[in-house]
This record gives C-alpha cells, structure tokens and sequence, in this order.
C-alpha cells in the first residue's frame, strides 16, 4: 500500500523495516457514530494532555492537526465573529442537519464555494443558548478522552467529508451502498435522497409506513417526494459475489441508520409498506443488536467486513446521547485489540482495519470548506467535514493525513483490500480519488496493541438492559 507524507516519522517509530507482515486485512470494521465535526468534538487534541494550540491550525499543514482554535466566523451575527465556548456531549438541544441547513452553512458564493460563514442560521430546537452551533464539547471530566487517545495513538484524517449534503439516512446510504439515489439511472442523472424520513412517521426503508417518503434533490434543486425503498447494488453485494463475510450491527430494524433496510432486495419486505424484512441477506447479516459485534469478537466469530452503529444512548447524537459514545468505541478497538488468538491462529489485531467516522456535521460549525463536485453530481456533493479516526497494528501514533476523503474512499479502501476492482459500484467509490491506503504501512513491523483507557469495557455494553434507543430520528 500507499506511503503518506508522514513516512519519515513512521520510519522512526516502526523502527526499521521488516518483511511484510500481511498483504491486506482480513477484516474490515466501519465504527459510526453520530452528528459531529472535527471542530465541534476535537478541540482536545489542541490542549494538555493531547497537544497544544501548536498542535492545532487551521490550514491542514503537515503534521498539525486542522483545528480552529480561534474566533469562528459568520456573516448573521454582529462583529461576525464568535468566541470558543462549550457545550456538554450529552447537551439539551440539537440543531438542523437537513440539506437547507448546509445552504445555509455552506453560503456559497457565485462560483458555488462556500464561504463557511452562515452557520448562525442554522436553526435549534430545545433549550438553546446564546450561538448554539458554535460550540464545542466540554471535555473537562475527560468524556471525550477515548476518542482523543485513539486519534492520537493512531491516524487522523483533517479532510473527512461526508458525501451528502444533508442528514443521517442518506449518509448510511452512502456508507453501505455508495449512493441515496433510489436506482443506478437516478445516481447517474443526480438523483439523492436528501432527507430523513417524513410524511406518517419516523420507521425508514422498505417497511416504512404508508405514507411516509423522502425527497429527492436533482440538479433543479428538490425533486419529488418518494417511498424510501430502493434498488440497486451495494458494498454487500460486492462481498456476496465474492463469499466475503459481512455484518451490520445496529439497534433496531427501522432506524435510518439501518441502511440495508432501504435496499429492495437485502430487506424483501413481505408487505408493500409497513411490514419486515424477510430476505435471507437481512436475516443471516444484519444484527439488530449493537453489542452484538463485542460478542462476535470475543467467540472469534468477526466478519470479513463490518457495520458498527450504535444505540441512541451512545451515538453521539446532540439532545439524545447519554455520552457513552466514546466509551462504546473505544469497547469495540479495546476487544479487537486484545482478543485472544483464536482456535484457527488468527489474532484480529495483526490483520484488521479500524475506521471510526461520523455520519453527519449535526449542524455544528466547522471551518473548512467542503470540495463540490462537478454536474451533476455536484448539486449534492460533497457535505461537510466529519471525523475520521484510523486504527490498525500497521498505522504509526500521530499520523495525519491531509488527503481528502469521503464516505466514498471507505469503500473504496474496502474493495481494493479484498481485491475487488476500485469503483466496482459505480457510485461514490468511483467518484473518490483515494482509497485510504496512506494510513497503513504495510512493511513495517506491526505495533502492539495498548489498551484504550475507558470508564466502561465491552461487559458494560453488553449487560446495559436499557432499551435500546435509535440514533437518530430527526
């Protein structure tokens, strides 16, 4: 694979070289979480213990993480600029992440950039203070302290952008399958879904109730408002016709965040609106339980590749997480990390890929501009920076990459890992540039693994009785 800039330092810390350890991974493992920009949760990474304001730009130079540490600008307030404050993770209010909320956000100027100065106009809804969208998270109990410990200790991207201008379900779409157009045709016109669900209620996909639907962006802007249930292929079916193993973990079967059940022939509904999934993809791949991949590690029963999506109460999500997120994440790298060699020799930390992001921006400011592509894809692509966080044996501490990626580039990493053609969908993947390699020396020898410290390990997560709450619903 790839070298990144940052190879000099790797050398460094690997050490010499050494034969290869593996060619690719055996396992692949996407961690998604919920509503956030690098802005708004990694303000840590610029302060003790993690870094320092030098540690921290807002640039993306080389070896610096791409942090705005300073006034953040908006057009819609006096003076236009506003000062840093904070907000709890688990806070009481949330903010609009719809495609309008990114136009008004983006302001774009007349040659379709965005300025990045109209976040202020992003509407809130709970108890909102003073410029709620130009906060980041209050990290001085250490909440945050597994998120920062894994970027630090691993890869961190400074240009991760969601493909999607807009919310939660048509980023799942573009994270399983590489599109939110209802067919192959629709994504080649420029078609999206670009919305969450609406009409009779908040169940997604194909088991939606009557009368609920979502609507369509094109390139003359919104479309027509159709039922969320879709056709055409996806990442699982790539892995299907190749026997590769695949998992997606998730709370619930209607959640906009359960990807696959939007998808016509994964779900094979058996009723026309407002019944199940019967398909035998959905009954043998996708685990309506979360904590259900902490068990698959621990029996040595992990996927090729793998879906991670998390409850409600540790999503991330603003005005409904219950902060456990980075305790989740860090229980999910902590049990790959230290599982045991398994019955067959194989120890998952020598040969398994870790990419932690998030689906959406959530509303939250961030100061970095997102590329927009050409037509006509480029009425709804691309969205807003996300994190990204890259874990492997094979990933030196400190690495930054400043290459930009999307939801796309996951996929793309994903297929040409199993060897499977880059771009063999013809969506995102083919419309992304990179593949994500330059996170993995694959020629160094392998780090070991040291435990994520947490205030909760995957028992935790797998005696909570609690119901399980959805992601997201708005």
């Amino acid at each position: 694979m790839k070298a990144a800039a940052g190879l000099a330092g790797a050398m460094l810390l690997f050490g010499l070289t050494a034969n290869a350890q593996i060619t690719n991974f055996r396992h692949v493992v996407v961690i998604v979480q919920e509503n956030r920009t690098p802005d708004n949760l990694f303000q840590g990474l610029c302060a003790p213990p993690f870094g320092t304001r030098s540690s921290c730009n807002s640039t993306g130079n080389a070896f610096q993480y791409d942090i705005q540490t300073s006034l953040w600008l908006d057009n819609n307030v006096p003076g236009g600029r506003v000062p840093l404050s904070t907000v709890p993770l688990a806070n009481n209010y949330d903010l609009s992440h719809s495609h309008q909320a990114f136009l008004f956000m983006c302001d774009a100027d007349s040659k379709g950039v965005c300025r990045m100065d109209g976040a202020a106009a992003v509407a809130c809804t709970g108890t909102c203070p003073t410029n709620p969208q130009f906060r980041y998270v209050d990290n001085s109990t250490g909440i945050l302290n597994p998120y920062l410990e894994l970027a630090t200790r691993y890869g961190w991207a400074n240009f991760m952008f969601q493909t999607n201008q807009g919310p939660s379900f048509p980023a799942h779409q573009f994270l399983f399958g590489g599109t939110s157009a209802p067919s192959a045709a629709d994504d080649t016109a420029g078609i999206f879904a670009g919305s969450n669900m609406l009409g009779t209620g908040n169940i997604a996909g194909c088991i939606a109730k009557e009368g609920t639907y979502v609507q369509l962006i094109n390139p003359s802007g919104k479309g027509k408002k159709i039922y969320p249930c879709f056709e055409h292929s996806t990442m699982a079916d790539l892995l299907n016709e190749r026997s590769i193993s695949w998992k997606y973990y998730a709370p619930s079967a209607g959640s906009i965040w359960t990807a696959p059940n939007a998808i016509k022939h994964i779900c094979q509904p058996d009723m026309p609106t407002g019944g199940t999934c019967t398909g035998p993809d959905w009954t043998q791949d996708v685990v309506l339980n979360s904590a259900q991949v902490l068990t698959d590690i621990s029996a040595c029963n992990l996927a090729d590749v793998s879906w991670v999506i998390p409850t409600g109460q540790n999503s991330d999500h603003a005005n409904g997480n219950k902060g456990g997120g980075p305790a989740w994440v860090a229980s999910v790298v902590n049990s790959i990390g230290n599982n045991p060699r398994c019955s067959d020799g194989e120890v998952y930390w020598e040969n398994t890929a870790i990419f932690i992001t998030w689906d959406d921006w959530g509303g939250w400011y961030d100061h970095e501009p997102p590329s927009i592509l050409s037509q006509p894809e480029g009425d709804y692509q691309y969205g807003f920076r996300v994190p990204l966080i890259v874990v492997s044996a094979y990933t030196p501490a400190h690495h930054i990459s400043n290459v930009r990626y999307d939801f796309g580039s996951i996929l793309r990493f994903i297929e040409q890992n199993f060897r499977i053609p880059e771009g063999a969908l013809q969506f995102a993947d083919a419309r992304a540039t990179s593949d994500l390699s330059d996170f993995f020396f694959l020629n160094f020898a392998q780090r070991a693994f040291q435990t994520i410290p947490s205030p909760h390990d995957a028992q935790y997560f797998l005696n909570d009785k609690s119901p399980p709450e959805p992601p997201d619903t708005d």
